[in-house]
Protein backbone atom coordinates (compact mmCIF):
# COMPACT_ATOMS: atom_id res chain seq x y z
CA UNK A 1 0.00 0.00 0.00
CA UNK A 2 0.94 3.43 -0.56
CA UNK A 3 1.75 5.90 2.32
CA UNK A 4 -0.87 8.05 1.12
CA UNK A 5 -3.39 5.43 1.32
CA UNK A 6 -2.32 4.68 5.16
CA UNK A 7 -2.20 7.68 6.37
CA UNK A 8 -4.56 10.17 4.75
CA UNK A 9 -8.06 10.76 6.64
CA UNK A 10 -10.75 10.04 4.44
CA UNK A 11 -13.95 11.52 4.56
CA UNK A 12 -15.98 9.57 6.50
CA UNK A 13 -13.23 9.73 9.15
CA UNK A 14 -12.99 13.32 9.35
CA UNK A 15 -15.63 14.51 12.18
CA UNK A 16 -14.91 11.58 14.48
CA UNK A 17 -11.26 12.02 13.65
CA UNK A 18 -11.27 15.65 14.82
CA UNK A 19 -13.30 14.76 18.11
CA UNK A 20 -10.69 12.51 19.22
CA UNK A 21 -7.68 14.85 18.07
CA UNK A 22 -9.18 17.72 20.22
CA UNK A 23 -9.91 15.77 23.37
CA UNK A 24 -5.91 14.11 22.84
CA UNK A 25 -4.52 18.00 22.32
CA UNK A 26 -6.21 18.66 25.59
CA UNK A 27 -4.97 16.00 28.00
CA UNK A 28 -1.41 16.40 26.29
CA UNK A 29 -2.22 20.16 27.47
CA UNK A 30 -2.81 19.55 30.90
CA UNK A 31 0.13 17.24 31.07
CA UNK A 32 2.54 20.02 29.85
CA UNK A 33 1.14 23.25 31.51
CA UNK A 34 1.15 20.60 34.85
CA UNK A 35 5.42 19.99 34.36
CA UNK A 36 5.74 23.17 31.68
CA UNK A 37 7.94 24.83 34.96
CA UNK A 38 10.21 22.58 35.84
CA UNK A 39 11.05 20.71 33.06
CA UNK A 40 11.54 23.52 30.18
CA UNK A 41 14.25 25.20 31.87
CA UNK A 42 17.70 24.32 30.26
CA UNK A 43 20.26 22.34 32.76
CA UNK A 44 23.53 20.82 32.79
CA UNK A 45 21.67 16.98 33.62
CA UNK A 46 17.81 16.81 33.59
CA UNK A 47 17.66 13.27 34.59
CA UNK A 48 17.27 13.91 38.29
CA UNK A 49 14.44 16.55 38.19
CA UNK A 50 12.47 14.61 35.32
CA UNK A 51 12.44 11.40 37.96
CA UNK A 52 12.18 13.30 41.25
CA UNK A 53 9.17 15.78 39.36
CA UNK A 54 6.96 13.22 37.30
CA UNK A 55 4.78 11.56 38.80
CA UNK A 56 1.44 9.72 37.12
CA UNK A 57 0.58 6.74 38.32
CA UNK A 58 3.70 4.15 36.82
CA UNK A 59 4.39 5.56 33.95
CA UNK A 60 7.93 6.13 33.48
CA UNK A 61 9.27 9.75 32.00
CA UNK A 62 12.62 8.18 30.36
CA UNK A 63 11.73 10.18 27.29
CA UNK A 64 11.56 13.73 28.45
CA UNK A 65 15.05 12.93 29.32
CA UNK A 66 15.82 10.90 26.12
CA UNK A 67 14.47 14.28 23.62
CA UNK A 68 16.38 16.33 25.93
CA UNK A 69 19.82 14.66 26.08
CA UNK A 70 19.91 11.69 24.22
CA UNK A 71 21.20 8.17 25.32
CA UNK A 72 20.19 4.69 25.62
CA UNK A 73 18.26 4.86 29.18
CA UNK A 74 15.48 2.68 27.88
CA UNK A 75 15.80 -1.01 29.08
CA UNK A 76 17.86 -2.23 25.87
CA UNK A 77 15.86 -6.05 26.25
CA UNK A 78 12.79 -4.58 26.19
CA UNK A 79 12.91 -1.70 23.84
CA UNK A 80 16.22 -2.52 21.80
CA UNK A 81 15.65 0.41 19.28
CA UNK A 82 13.00 3.06 20.94
CA UNK A 83 16.33 5.48 22.14
CA UNK A 84 17.19 5.28 18.40
CA UNK A 85 13.28 6.14 17.08
CA UNK A 86 14.03 9.33 19.74
CA UNK A 87 16.84 10.52 17.76
CA UNK A 88 15.05 12.61 15.49
CA UNK A 89 13.00 14.08 17.93
CA UNK A 90 15.79 14.70 20.06
CA UNK A 91 17.60 16.58 17.12
CA UNK A 92 13.82 18.75 16.75
CA UNK A 93 14.44 19.61 20.47
CA UNK A 94 18.02 20.82 20.25
CA UNK A 95 16.66 22.81 17.37
CA UNK A 96 14.08 24.00 19.29
CA UNK A 97 16.29 24.54 22.27
CA UNK A 98 18.21 26.97 20.25
CA UNK A 99 15.77 28.84 18.52
CA UNK A 100 13.76 29.32 22.11
CA UNK A 101 15.84 29.33 24.69
CA UNK A 102 14.03 26.59 26.94
CA UNK A 103 13.65 22.82 26.73
CA UNK A 104 10.95 21.87 24.59
CA UNK A 105 10.97 17.82 25.45
CA UNK A 106 7.45 18.34 26.79
CA UNK A 107 5.99 19.75 23.50
CA UNK A 108 7.99 17.46 20.79
CA UNK A 109 6.76 14.69 23.00
CA UNK A 110 3.33 15.94 22.90
CA UNK A 111 3.55 15.75 19.54
CA UNK A 112 4.60 12.28 19.40
CA UNK A 113 1.97 11.47 21.66
CA UNK A 114 -0.83 13.13 19.55
CA UNK A 115 0.13 11.99 16.39
CA UNK A 116 0.33 8.34 17.41
CA UNK A 117 -3.21 8.14 20.07
CA UNK A 118 -5.18 9.96 16.00
CA UNK A 119 -3.62 7.41 13.84
CA UNK A 120 -4.26 4.51 16.93
CA UNK A 121 -8.12 6.12 16.60
CA UNK A 122 -8.21 5.92 12.88
CA UNK A 123 -6.89 2.55 12.21
CA UNK A 124 -9.16 0.87 14.92
CA UNK A 125 -11.97 2.63 13.39
CA UNK A 126 -10.78 1.08 9.74
CA UNK A 127 -10.73 -2.04 11.60
CA UNK A 128 -14.63 -1.96 12.71
CA UNK A 129 -15.67 -0.35 9.51
CA UNK A 130 -14.06 -2.20 7.06
CA UNK A 131 -12.65 -5.52 8.20
CA UNK A 132 -15.71 -6.64 11.07
CA UNK A 133 -18.56 -4.95 8.96
CA UNK A 134 -19.66 -2.41 11.22
CA UNK A 135 -21.66 0.86 10.21
CA UNK A 136 -20.20 4.04 10.22
CA UNK A 137 -21.55 5.10 13.59
CA UNK A 138 -20.84 2.34 15.09
CA UNK A 139 -17.71 1.82 14.16
CA UNK A 140 -17.01 5.70 15.44
CA UNK A 141 -18.60 4.62 18.55
CA UNK A 142 -15.91 1.32 19.71
CA UNK A 143 -13.09 3.38 18.21
CA UNK A 144 -14.19 6.36 20.92
CA UNK A 145 -14.93 3.62 23.99
CA UNK A 146 -11.52 2.46 23.43
CA UNK A 147 -10.74 5.85 23.97
CA UNK A 148 -12.83 6.12 27.07
CA UNK A 149 -10.73 3.35 28.97
CA UNK A 150 -8.73 5.32 31.77
CA UNK A 151 -5.24 3.93 30.78
CA UNK A 152 -5.44 4.55 26.48
CA UNK A 153 -6.55 8.05 27.44
CA UNK A 154 -3.00 8.04 30.08
CA UNK A 155 -0.94 6.33 27.61
CA UNK A 156 -1.79 8.96 24.74
CA UNK A 157 -0.56 11.91 27.12
CA UNK A 158 2.12 10.52 29.40
CA UNK A 159 6.02 10.69 28.34
CA UNK A 160 5.90 6.10 28.08
CA UNK A 161 5.99 4.02 25.13
CA UNK A 162 2.44 2.30 25.18
CA UNK A 163 0.33 4.49 22.78
CA UNK A 164 3.19 4.23 20.22
CA UNK A 165 3.08 0.72 20.73
CA UNK A 166 -0.81 1.34 20.34
CA UNK A 167 -0.39 2.58 16.94
CA UNK A 168 2.00 0.51 15.16
CA UNK A 169 0.18 -2.63 16.92
CA UNK A 170 -3.35 -1.22 15.27
CA UNK A 171 -1.50 -0.74 12.01
CA UNK A 172 -0.09 -4.02 11.85
CA UNK A 173 -3.81 -6.06 12.45
CA UNK A 174 -5.53 -3.31 10.22
CA UNK A 175 -2.83 -4.79 7.59
CA UNK A 176 -3.18 -7.85 8.77
CA UNK A 177 -6.94 -8.20 8.15
CA UNK A 178 -6.24 -6.33 4.41
CA UNK A 179 -4.22 -9.26 3.74
CA UNK A 180 -7.13 -11.90 4.82
CA UNK A 181 -9.80 -9.72 2.91
CA UNK A 182 -7.59 -10.13 -0.32
CA UNK A 183 -6.50 -13.47 0.06
CA UNK A 184 -2.65 -11.92 0.01
CA UNK A 185 -0.01 -13.08 2.32
CA UNK A 186 2.77 -11.44 4.00
CA UNK A 187 5.79 -11.18 1.92
CA UNK A 188 9.46 -11.15 3.58
CA UNK A 189 10.18 -7.27 3.32
CA UNK A 190 6.53 -6.82 4.80
CA UNK A 191 6.99 -8.96 7.93
CA UNK A 192 10.80 -7.37 8.28
CA UNK A 193 9.42 -3.81 8.46
CA UNK A 194 6.42 -4.39 10.71
CA UNK A 195 8.77 -6.80 13.33
CA UNK A 196 11.64 -4.07 13.49
CA UNK A 197 8.73 -1.30 13.76
CA UNK A 198 6.90 -3.16 16.39
CA UNK A 199 9.69 -5.26 18.83
CA UNK A 200 11.95 -2.08 18.31
CA UNK A 201 9.15 -0.28 20.44
CA UNK A 202 8.50 -3.29 22.65
CA UNK A 203 10.26 -6.54 22.26
CA UNK A 204 7.24 -8.82 22.86
CA UNK A 205 5.27 -7.21 20.22
CA UNK A 206 7.86 -8.43 17.55
CA UNK A 207 6.12 -11.41 18.88
CA UNK A 208 2.47 -10.27 17.98
CA UNK A 209 3.74 -9.51 14.31
CA UNK A 210 5.17 -12.99 13.90
CA UNK A 211 1.65 -14.50 14.60
CA UNK A 212 -0.21 -12.17 12.98
CA UNK A 213 1.97 -13.46 9.80
CA UNK A 214 1.43 -17.43 10.77
CA UNK A 215 -2.66 -16.57 10.66
CA UNK A 216 -2.29 -14.50 7.36
CA UNK A 217 0.17 -16.73 5.90
CA UNK A 218 -0.90 -19.72 7.12
CA UNK A 219 1.47 -23.07 6.45
CA UNK A 220 3.54 -21.04 3.70
CA UNK A 221 4.61 -19.02 7.33
CA UNK A 222 6.95 -22.58 7.78
CA UNK A 223 8.28 -22.36 4.22
CA UNK A 224 12.19 -22.53 4.80
CA UNK A 225 12.78 -19.03 3.24
CA UNK A 226 10.01 -17.48 4.91
CA UNK A 227 10.93 -18.74 8.21
CA UNK A 228 14.35 -18.07 7.61
CA UNK A 229 14.67 -14.35 6.44
CA UNK A 230 11.14 -13.32 7.31
CA UNK A 231 11.18 -14.64 11.30
CA UNK A 232 14.55 -16.28 12.32
CA UNK A 233 17.43 -13.92 11.33
CA UNK A 234 15.48 -10.58 12.31
CA UNK A 235 14.97 -12.23 15.27
CA UNK A 236 18.18 -13.15 15.91
CA UNK A 237 19.85 -9.65 14.74
CA UNK A 238 17.31 -8.13 17.17
CA UNK A 239 18.56 -9.79 20.02
CA UNK A 240 22.52 -9.44 18.66
CA UNK A 241 21.35 -5.76 18.79
CA UNK A 242 19.88 -4.91 22.03
CA UNK A 243 23.48 -6.94 23.76
CA UNK A 244 25.64 -5.09 21.45
CA UNK A 245 23.30 -1.90 22.28
CA UNK A 246 23.88 -2.79 26.17
CA UNK A 247 28.08 -3.48 25.82
CA UNK A 248 28.32 -0.38 24.34
CA UNK A 249 25.74 1.92 26.14
CA UNK A 250 24.76 0.79 29.03
CA UNK A 251 27.48 -1.15 30.49
CA UNK A 252 29.98 1.09 30.52
CA UNK A 253 27.34 3.36 32.66
CA UNK A 254 26.21 1.36 34.75
CA UNK A 255 30.31 -0.13 35.60
CA UNK A 256 31.36 3.61 36.24
CA UNK A 257 28.29 4.26 38.63
CA UNK A 258 29.25 1.16 40.98
CA UNK A 259 32.94 2.60 40.67
CA UNK A 260 31.51 6.00 41.82
CA UNK A 261 29.40 4.81 44.66
CA UNK A 262 32.36 2.20 45.78
CA UNK A 263 34.67 5.07 46.05
CA UNK A 264 31.52 7.36 47.84
CA UNK A 265 31.30 4.30 50.23
CA UNK A 266 35.02 3.75 51.19
CA UNK A 267 35.15 7.34 51.84
CA UNK A 268 32.05 7.57 54.02
CA UNK A 269 33.27 4.51 55.87
CA UNK A 270 37.25 6.67 56.86
CA UNK A 271 34.82 9.66 57.91
CA UNK A 272 32.81 7.05 60.17
CA UNK A 273 35.41 5.44 61.54
CA UNK A 274 37.54 8.49 62.26
CA UNK A 275 34.36 10.01 63.93
CA UNK A 276 33.64 6.50 66.07
CA UNK A 277 37.42 7.04 66.84
CA UNK A 278 37.28 10.78 68.63
CA UNK A 279 34.50 10.06 69.93
CA UNK A 280 34.53 6.68 71.94
CA UNK A 281 36.12 5.94 75.08
CA UNK A 282 37.80 2.79 74.03
CA UNK A 283 41.69 3.73 73.38
CA UNK A 284 42.85 -0.27 71.92
CA UNK A 285 42.75 0.02 68.36
CA UNK A 286 41.75 -3.39 67.66
CA UNK A 287 38.92 -3.24 70.09
CA UNK A 288 37.79 0.11 68.29
CA UNK A 289 37.90 -1.83 65.22
CA UNK A 290 35.34 -4.51 66.21
CA UNK A 291 33.50 -2.26 68.38
CA UNK A 292 33.03 0.33 65.27
CA UNK A 293 32.36 -3.35 62.63
CA UNK A 294 29.45 -4.01 65.45
CA UNK A 295 27.88 -0.66 64.73
CA UNK A 296 28.55 -0.51 61.10
CA UNK A 297 26.77 -3.87 60.76
CA UNK A 298 23.27 -2.78 63.17
CA UNK A 299 22.82 0.00 61.03
CA UNK A 300 23.52 -2.07 58.56
CA UNK A 301 20.50 -4.38 59.68
CA UNK A 302 18.28 -1.31 60.46
CA UNK A 303 18.79 0.24 56.87
CA UNK A 304 17.94 -3.21 55.40
CA UNK A 305 14.75 -3.16 57.59
CA UNK A 306 14.14 0.28 56.79
CA UNK A 307 14.49 -0.77 52.81
CA UNK A 308 12.25 -3.55 52.81
CA UNK A 309 9.44 -1.62 53.99
CA UNK A 310 9.49 0.83 51.09
CA UNK A 311 6.78 0.65 48.70
CA UNK A 312 9.33 -0.18 45.60
CA UNK A 313 10.01 -3.47 48.00
CA UNK A 314 7.10 -4.00 49.60
CA UNK A 315 4.90 -3.48 46.79
CA UNK A 316 7.24 -5.48 44.38
CA UNK A 317 5.82 -9.27 44.05
CA UNK A 318 8.42 -12.29 44.80
CA UNK A 319 10.05 -13.47 41.44
CA UNK A 320 10.57 -16.73 40.14
CA UNK A 321 14.20 -16.36 40.61
CA UNK A 322 16.99 -13.82 40.51
CA UNK A 323 18.31 -14.58 37.04
CA UNK A 324 18.75 -11.49 34.27
CA UNK A 325 15.12 -11.87 33.01
CA UNK A 326 13.60 -14.36 35.48
CA UNK A 327 13.82 -11.60 37.81
CA UNK A 328 11.22 -9.80 35.89
CA UNK A 329 8.50 -12.75 36.66
CA UNK A 330 6.15 -12.25 40.10
CA UNK A 331 4.76 -15.82 41.78
CA UNK A 332 3.14 -13.68 44.79
CA UNK A 333 0.76 -10.91 43.72
CA UNK A 334 -2.69 -12.63 43.93
CA UNK A 335 -4.14 -13.50 40.29
CA UNK A 336 -7.92 -13.12 41.17
CA UNK A 337 -7.97 -9.44 42.98
CA UNK A 338 -5.02 -8.31 40.63
CA UNK A 339 -7.64 -9.35 37.62
CA UNK A 340 -10.82 -7.82 38.78
CA UNK A 341 -9.30 -4.76 40.19
CA UNK A 342 -6.19 -3.74 37.76
CA UNK A 343 -6.48 -5.92 34.77
CA UNK A 344 -10.02 -4.82 34.24
CA UNK A 345 -10.39 -2.69 37.03
CA UNK A 346 -8.10 0.41 36.89
CA UNK A 347 -6.63 0.14 33.06
CA UNK A 348 -10.77 0.71 31.86
CA UNK A 349 -11.85 3.21 35.52
CA UNK A 350 -9.73 4.96 37.49
CA UNK A 351 -10.16 4.43 41.48
CA UNK A 352 -11.04 6.55 43.60
CA UNK A 353 -9.30 6.20 46.35
CA UNK A 354 -5.35 6.80 46.08
CA UNK A 355 -5.87 7.99 42.42
CA UNK A 356 -3.24 7.53 39.97
CA UNK A 357 -0.59 6.77 42.70
CA UNK A 358 2.59 4.70 42.13
CA UNK A 359 2.40 1.63 43.54
CA UNK A 360 6.14 1.69 43.56
CA UNK A 361 6.83 5.43 45.02
CA UNK A 362 3.65 5.71 47.41
CA UNK A 363 1.72 3.59 50.08
CA UNK A 364 -0.86 2.95 47.48
CA UNK A 365 -1.67 -1.14 47.71
CA UNK A 366 -1.05 -3.18 44.71
CA UNK A 367 -4.99 -4.34 45.19
CA UNK A 368 -7.50 -0.98 46.17
CA UNK A 369 -11.35 -1.67 45.31
CA UNK A 370 -14.16 0.98 44.23
CA UNK A 371 -16.08 2.87 46.33
CA UNK A 372 -19.07 1.88 44.20
CA UNK A 373 -21.16 -0.71 43.03
CA UNK A 374 -21.31 0.86 39.55
CA UNK A 375 -17.81 0.51 38.56
CA UNK A 376 -17.86 -3.67 39.05
CA UNK A 377 -21.45 -3.58 37.24
CA UNK A 378 -19.26 -1.32 34.16
CA UNK A 379 -16.73 -3.59 34.30
CA UNK A 380 -18.97 -7.04 34.67
CA UNK A 381 -20.94 -5.35 31.11
CA UNK A 382 -17.77 -4.72 29.03
CA UNK A 383 -16.47 -8.52 29.81
CA UNK A 384 -20.30 -9.79 28.52
CA UNK A 385 -19.72 -7.59 25.79
CA UNK A 386 -16.34 -8.85 25.22
CA UNK A 387 -17.78 -12.57 25.30
CA UNK A 388 -20.05 -11.57 23.03
CA UNK A 389 -18.49 -10.50 20.35
CA UNK A 390 -15.70 -13.93 20.83
CA UNK A 391 -19.01 -15.80 20.19
CA UNK A 392 -20.07 -13.91 17.32
CA UNK A 393 -16.84 -13.46 15.25
CA UNK A 394 -15.47 -16.97 16.22
CA UNK A 395 -14.86 -17.98 13.15
CA UNK A 396 -13.18 -14.51 11.57
CA UNK A 397 -9.34 -14.89 11.65
CA UNK A 398 -9.16 -11.67 12.30
CA UNK A 399 -9.94 -11.97 16.02
CA UNK A 400 -8.14 -14.99 15.85
CA UNK A 401 -4.87 -12.84 15.61
CA UNK A 402 -6.59 -10.29 17.94
CA UNK A 403 -7.38 -12.95 20.28
CA UNK A 404 -3.43 -14.61 20.01
CA UNK A 405 -2.40 -11.35 20.99
CA UNK A 406 -4.62 -11.05 23.95
CA UNK A 407 -3.56 -14.27 24.74
CA UNK A 408 -0.09 -13.75 24.43
CA UNK A 409 0.03 -10.73 27.36
CA UNK A 410 -2.50 -12.46 29.46
CA UNK A 411 0.66 -15.25 29.55
CA UNK A 412 3.05 -12.65 30.40
CA UNK A 413 0.92 -10.74 32.55
CA UNK A 414 -0.99 -13.22 34.57
CA UNK A 415 0.77 -16.15 34.02
CA UNK A 416 4.45 -15.05 34.49
CA UNK A 417 3.60 -12.36 36.30
CA UNK A 418 5.43 -9.44 34.11
CA UNK A 419 4.38 -6.18 35.71
CA UNK A 420 1.48 -7.70 37.58
CA UNK A 421 1.70 -5.24 40.40
CA UNK A 422 0.96 -2.37 38.00
CA UNK A 423 -0.34 -4.36 35.34
CA UNK A 424 -2.91 -1.55 34.26
CA UNK A 425 -0.03 0.86 32.79
CA UNK A 426 0.37 -1.71 30.15
CA UNK A 427 -3.07 -1.81 29.14
CA UNK A 428 -2.55 0.00 25.59
CA UNK A 429 -0.81 -3.43 23.87
CA UNK A 430 -4.50 -5.01 24.62
CA UNK A 431 -7.45 -2.55 25.40
CA UNK A 432 -7.91 -2.10 21.93
CA UNK A 433 -8.60 -5.72 21.46
CA UNK A 434 -11.99 -5.23 23.53
CA UNK A 435 -13.71 -3.30 20.98
CA UNK A 436 -12.55 -5.13 18.13
CA UNK A 437 -13.98 -7.93 19.92
CA UNK A 438 -17.70 -6.31 19.97
CA UNK A 439 -17.51 -4.68 16.33
CA UNK A 440 -18.01 -8.62 15.27
CA UNK A 441 -20.95 -8.72 17.16
CA UNK A 442 -22.59 -5.47 16.18
CA UNK A 443 -21.50 -6.85 12.41
CA UNK A 444 -24.14 -10.17 13.28
CA UNK A 445 -27.07 -8.30 14.72
CA UNK A 446 -29.71 -6.39 13.56
CA UNK A 447 -32.61 -4.39 13.90
CA UNK A 448 -33.50 -4.08 17.66
CA UNK A 449 -30.60 -5.81 19.05
CA UNK A 450 -28.24 -3.57 17.28
CA UNK A 451 -29.84 -0.84 18.21
CA UNK A 452 -29.71 -2.12 21.74
CA UNK A 453 -26.32 -2.95 21.89
CA UNK A 454 -25.51 0.57 20.34
CA UNK A 455 -27.09 2.16 23.03
CA UNK A 456 -25.63 0.52 25.84
CA UNK A 457 -22.37 1.16 24.03
CA UNK A 458 -23.04 4.83 23.83
CA UNK A 459 -23.65 4.83 27.44
CA UNK A 460 -20.55 2.83 28.38
CA UNK A 461 -19.09 5.24 26.37
CA UNK A 462 -20.52 8.28 27.93
CA UNK A 463 -20.15 7.41 31.28
CA UNK A 464 -16.37 6.41 30.97
CA UNK A 465 -15.28 9.65 29.41
CA UNK A 466 -16.65 11.77 31.72
CA UNK A 467 -15.69 9.32 34.74
CA UNK A 468 -12.07 9.24 33.86
CA UNK A 469 -11.66 12.87 32.61
CA UNK A 470 -13.13 13.71 35.85
CA UNK A 471 -10.43 11.99 37.98
CA UNK A 472 -7.61 12.92 35.53
CA UNK A 473 -8.52 16.47 35.66
CA UNK A 474 -8.77 16.27 39.26
CA UNK A 475 -4.77 14.76 39.69
CA UNK A 476 -3.41 17.50 37.95
CA UNK A 477 -4.72 20.38 39.11
CA UNK A 478 -6.29 20.00 42.65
Amino acid sequence: MKLKSLFFIRREERWPALFVLALLVVLNALVVARYYADFTPLRDSYWGVIVRKFYISGFDPITYDVVSQWSAKYNVYRHPLLAFFMFVPYLLNQGLMWLTGINCAVFVVALMLVVSGFYSFVFLRRICRELAGCSNIDATLLSVLCFSFAYVLLSAAVPDHFIMSMAVLLLTLWLTGRKMKSRNRFTIGQTILLFVLTAGISLNNGLKTFLAALFTNGRRFFAPKYLLLAVLVPAALMWLFARWEYRTFVWPQEMARKELSAKRTAERKQRDMKAFADTTSIKDTARQQAAFKAEQARKARQKEKAKQEKPWNKHAGKPIAKGEFSRWTDISTPRWPSTVENLFGESIQLHQKHLLQDVLRSQRPVIVGYDWVLNYVVEGVLLLLFAGGIIAGWRKRLLWVALSWFALDMLLHVGLGFGLNEVYIMAAHWLFVIPVAISFLFARLSGTWQKTLRAVVAALTAYLLIYNISLLVQFLFL
